[in-house]
């Protein structure tokens, strides 16, 4: 199915689709993503990506734009779920951004009685949830989350002596002060995890030293719907073992 949308000569297409009740009036609508290819016909990456909603009782199709920083990428997909609690199914949305910061740009909308609202947006997500990666002495990194006062200690002493005398003296004391830094969402998963019927959301922040290469971690956050907004719930930092040291 092609949807007729002239871009740069293109045509825009459907990349992913799902149907369910939507607008709560007990009918199945269909939800699907149209985007426009890249000028390169062997790159999967797609431009102009919107969102559609036909409702299913009058065919009438609804088209939502999303942000013009988050409309262009990989593998586009649209995944139905009731995020909120009211019986009725969301909208979530997930593109890859591609390259190696590998984020992705993520929204859950709401379109109870034909009227959109967006439950989710990447941006605000990302710029409440930054994070303090600091280096200190004794081969230890501090991660702190100001949006819920955790700090987690990672103990990076594997890591290898290369690595290690860059950052620090002979006697575990640093040479300088060194920041890491923290990315935005780069993984954007509904899960139920009290298995209610109502999803919650996991997302990920990749945690990184020296360089982003150097990953220390993720961060996951898991969201949960409070009846305004989607809040922390659960917090946790997942870290990469040191595979050959002794057990």
């Amino acid at each position: 199915m092609y949807i007729r949308n002239s871009y740069h000569n293109r045509q825009s297409e459907i990349v992913s689709d799902a149907y369910g009740d939507v607008n709560g009036d007990g009918i199945i609508d269909y939800v699907f993503l149209t985007a426009i290819k890249s000028a390169d016909p062997s790159s999967p990456y797609r431009e102009q990506i919107t969102l559609n909603i036909q409702d299913g009782s009058t065919n009438e199709v609804y088209s939502i734009k999303l942000n013009e920083n988050g409309n262009s990428g990989y593998n586009p997909t649209v995944f139905l779920g009731d995020f909120t609690g009211d019986g009725i199914k969301d909208i979530l949305i997930v593109i890859d951004s591609g390259g190696s910061g590998a984020f992705t740009f993520d929204y859950v909308y709401s379109f109870v009685n034909n009227q959109s609202q967006k439950l989710f947006d990447f941006d605000q997500y990302n710029e409440q949830n930054q994070y303090t990666v600091t280096y200190l002495d004794q081969y230890k990194v501090s991660i702190q989350s100001p949006a819920t006062g955790q700090t987690y200690l990672v103990d990076i002493s594997g890591r290898g002596e290369e690595y290690l005398s860059e950052i620090y003296n002979e006697n575990g004391t640093l040479k300088k002060p060194v920041q890491g830094m923290a990315d935005g969402v780069s993984g954007f998963y509904p899960v139920d995890v009290d298995r209610d019927g109502v999803y919650e959301i996991q997302a990920y922040q990749k945690i990184s030293g020296l360089y982003h290469a150097d990953s220390l971690g993720y961060i996951i956050n898991t969201l949960k719907w409070d009846g305004k907004k989607f809040v922390i719930w659960q917090q946790w930092l997942a870290i990469y073992g040191n595979p050959g040291l002794p057990v």
